[in-house]
């Protein structure tokens, strides 16, 4: 059997904001797939470790503080450091699409603004998976 999706849903730097994050996570395990949520004020390396331990598929990062020109590109940087690269580093928040794009050039995956549905998030990672990822 086939296992499910694991994601690990992440809350970086001081940003204390994370109801979007906890409705991400309920709905990414409706969707099926098994959710780890670190809560909140983890930091880059934190987030990558967790990802290492729980060997998961997807990386998703929440955030509202405006840090993630410094927040996405140092997970990216630790993921390839540590071989992660067919784990998807993915996320939403409040982020301008010319940084969307910046960040996307660095590898990091679609992101997503407020007011996404979480069926389009769910799908986006389901598809990434099934293209990057084998098990």
């Amino acid at each position: 059997m086939k296992r499910p999706i694991r994601v690990l849903v992440a809350k970086v730097g001081l940003d204390g904001h994370d109801r979007g994050a906890k409705i991400i996570a309920t709905a990414l395990r409706d969707a099926g797939m098994e959710v780890i949520y670190t809560g909140l004020r983890q930091t880059p390396e934190m987030v990558v470790n967790a990802a290492l331990q729980e060997d998961v598929d997807a990386i998703g990062v929440s955030i509202l503080s405006g840090a993630h020109m410094t927040v996405f590109p140092k997970v990216i940087a630790l993921m390839k450091e540590k071989g992660m690269n067919d784990v998807l580093l993915t996320g939403g928040g409040i982020i301008p699409e010319d940084d969307m794009k910046a960040l996307q050039a660095m590898g990091v995956g679609d992101l997503f603004a407020p007011g996404t549905t979480t069926s389009e998030i769910a799908d986006y990672i389901k598809k990434w998976v099934s293209e990057h990822r084998s098990f």
